[in-house]
């Protein structure tokens, strides 16, 4: 039982970790900040309002001894949710729990031993939904190869990827896609550690008996829990036949949950505890399919970040199913039920075909290069937000259902969400700087990180397993940036594909409806300037979270105007000068991460410097209302909220905003 946490410093998220385990809670779930996720340091310019966000900011050894002050690594259990740079907070995690052996008189090699948990480190669904990638495909896939075969013989316990297709819903997949996508980077990685020799073959069942998944429960509870079905028969079949794995127990479908945030509304949010219930109960009723951890998000995520309130009620959930109801003590409740089996097969069939497909291509990794499964899940979100916005797919609270009495739980809604504190950017920013400064004051401190960061490198351009490398950087105290620039030295960096320009948008699914009239609403507007509407749709800072970004850019482009869209990771001077060069019409910002008040205000002083700030610019994403108050009086025009979900409206606003800007009337002040 777990609520995945961290936030604002080291020092505060350890605090939150040990309250949280006096309250019950069995194991831990690391948040790290987008700097560390993606391998900077918090004083470079690309984590600009993103430092402590979304997670906690780990930049050395020192920070990840603080964040686990008084827990005993030897005992806990330990999930992290970190990809590109997994093997360097692994490197970390053994390091802080070595120096903990120390500090206690015990042996630092038997607490490495014994240390339990999991390493996110599914870097193909990186470039599929959450963009925290770093390196091309085929050099991470390298690191995390080298980590299986790492911890498989020197951390035993530990798993050390967690295939996720938990994002992949999140970026639209249906229970089929999900099935098949991960799946197929499941297989990309067992014939990755396979093929690289280093784990002998009579061996190679203990590195199937240590893959984990990570999966998404979404609230349609019969399919779902069809779906969860269909995982372990697969698996089952897939490391049997293709692996050769025959005992029982190392084929085993290990899964932790995170149920579905992307179903989660600001609109009338309490109905948010009733979804995440019966999504946890998708997970837990079928014995034979039932995960192993669960964490689950707090009724007020899709307003900002939860405080310890609210996580300790989603923590409670967990505790009533398992100590009041006698849920466990059953064996399976759906063993031969015709509508279940009917339905898992049904999903099984879909899956292999899809894997088929991706095998066809040359694997997952393939079909990422080629922007194949980018390009499926856009559509498939598209498809999706078509059925919510024509009511086809009803949300309670959102598109049905709407009328509602005052909410107490957000009558303040200052203070209904977690804000983390402005001076913790700053803070962070001068104690790495410090950091690095004292220890290069030391000559040998100096020497000794140099010469780790050489061999780093060395064995980076070499077939050499990295893990030796790294923890020697974990010792002589380098810094995340510093781990990640000098692998990107020899890797380089990648851009994966957006999927937007491949993806078919609504198109005429409804000719008569929302998508016809901001048609028209662009067109007159085109003939009224003379010259096509062209918006650019911008991902500032490191939030990698582009679904959103996605189908505004693919709606724009389905009602008429020209859209420049980049893709994620994106300086506020990438995008102005790309607003200016393009000659857009208008901006409009995708911001998820909660940095919109450092970035954006940045981004329109900008375009005022250049000479541009007739452009209007408009934002998006997860902003509390005093946010959206202060932004629309720096400037911006308009601020959508995920209660703004009706895009053919947006669509015909950001002509309005076009309109005014151009000075024109709004149409809908116009005769028709």
């Amino acid at each position: 039982m777990r609520t995945y946490a961290g936030h604002s410093s080291a020092a505060a998220s350890n605090e939150l970790y040990r309250r949280n385990l006096a309250k019950g809670q069995t194991g831990l779930s690391v948040a790290f900040d987008l700097p560390t996720q993606t391998g900077y340091d918090p004083d470079h310019v690309l984590a600009r309002g993103e430092v402590g966000k979304v997670g906690v900011p780990i930049s050395h050894i020192g920070d990840m001894e603080a964040l686990f002050r008084d827990i005993p690594l030897e005992g806990m259990n330990t999930s992290m949710t970190i990809n590109a740079t997994a093997m360097w907070l692994l490197a970390l995690y053994q390091v802080a729990a070595e120096r903990q052996a120390e500090a206690a008189g015990e042996d630092p090699a038997a607490w490495v031993h014994a240390l339990a948990g999991t390493t996110q480190n599914d870097i193909i669904k990186e470039y599929l939904s959450r963009g925290t990638y770093v390196f091309p495909p085929a050099p991470s896939l390298r690191l995390i190869t080298d980590m299986v075969a790492y911890t498989v013989r020197e951390i035993p316990k530990w798993n050390p990827i967690n295939i996720c297709s938990y994002h992949l819903q999140e970026a639209g997949a249906t229970p089929v896609q999900e099935l098949a996508y991960s799946l197929s980077t499941a297989v990309a990685v067992l014939d990755a550690v396979r093929d690289s020799g280093q784990v002998p073959e009579d061996e190679f069942a203990q590195v199937v008996a240590r893959i984990s998944f990570f999966v998404n429960a979404g609230v349609r509870f019969v399919e779902e829990r069809c779906k969860m079905r269909a995982f372990v028969e697969l698996w089952d079949e897939l490391t049997r036949v293709r692996y050769g794995v025959t005992d029982a127990k190392a084929r085993r479908f290990r899964y932790g949950v995170q149920v579905n945030s992307l179903g989660l509304t600001e609109a009338q949010p309490e109905n948010n505890v009733q979804r995440i219930v019966l999504e946890m109960l998708a997970v837990t009723l079928s014995k034979d399919a039932r995960a192993r951890a669960i964490q689950l998000p707090a009724w007020n995520e899709a307003l900002g970040l939860p405080r310890p309130w609210d996580q300790q009620w989603s923590l409670r959930l967990q505790q009533v199913l398992a100590f009041e109801s006698d849920l466990l003590e059953y064996d399976d409740l759906f063993t031969g039920s015709v509508v279940v089996e009917r339905k898992v097969a049904e999903l099984v069939e879909g899956a292999r075909t899809e894997m088929g497909r991706i095998e066809a291509m040359g694997g997952a990794v393939a079909a990422v290069e080629s922007g194949y499964m980018k390009s499926a899940l856009v559509a498939s979100h598209a498809e999706r937000r078509r059925r919510i916005e024509s009511g086809e797919e009803v949300i309670v609270g959102l598109n049905k259902f709407e009328t509602t009495e005052p909410n107490p739980l957000t009558a303040d809604l200052d203070t209904a969400i977690q804000t983390v504190d402005a001076t913790v950017e700053q803070a962070a920013a001068a104690a790495v700087r410090e950091w690095r400064e004292r220890r290069d004051a030391d000559p040998d401190r100096r020497g000794r990180a140099e010469r780790a960061l050489d061999r780093l490198k060395a064995d980076a351009a070499s077939d050499t397993n990295l893990m030796a490398a790294t923890l020697e950087c974990a010792r002589a105290e380098v810094t995340t940036g510093e781990w990640a620039a000098a692998l990107r030295e020899q890797f380089g960096e990648y851009r994966a594909p957006t999927g937007v320009s491949a993806s078919v948008g609504v198109g005429s699914a409804e000719p008569g409806g929302g998508l016809a009239r901001a048609r028209e609403a662009v067109a007159r507007t085109n003939e009224e300037l003379g010259e096509k509407l062209r918006v650019l749709v911008g991902k500032p800072g490191l939030d990698g979270h582009s679904n959103g970004a996605e189908q505004v850019a693919v709606r724009a482009r389905d009602a008429g105007f020209e859209v420049v869209y980049q893709g994620i990771r994106l300086t506020p001077e990438q995008i102005v000068d790309a607003a200016v060069a393009e000659d857009v019409h208008l901006v409009g910002l995708s911001i998820l991460s909660g940095s919109h008040m450092e970035l954006v205000p940045d981004i329109l002083s900008r375009l005022r410097k250049a000479g541009a700030d007739d452009i209007p610019v408009v934002v998006g994403g997860i902003i509390p209302e005093s946010d959206a108050a202060a932004l629309k009086q720096a400037g911006v025009a308009m601020v959508f909220t995920p209660k703004d979900f009706g895009l053919n409206e947006i669509m015909a606003e950001m002509v309005d905003v076009i309109r005014t800007s151009r000075g024109l009337s709004p149409l809908a002040t116009l005769p028709a």
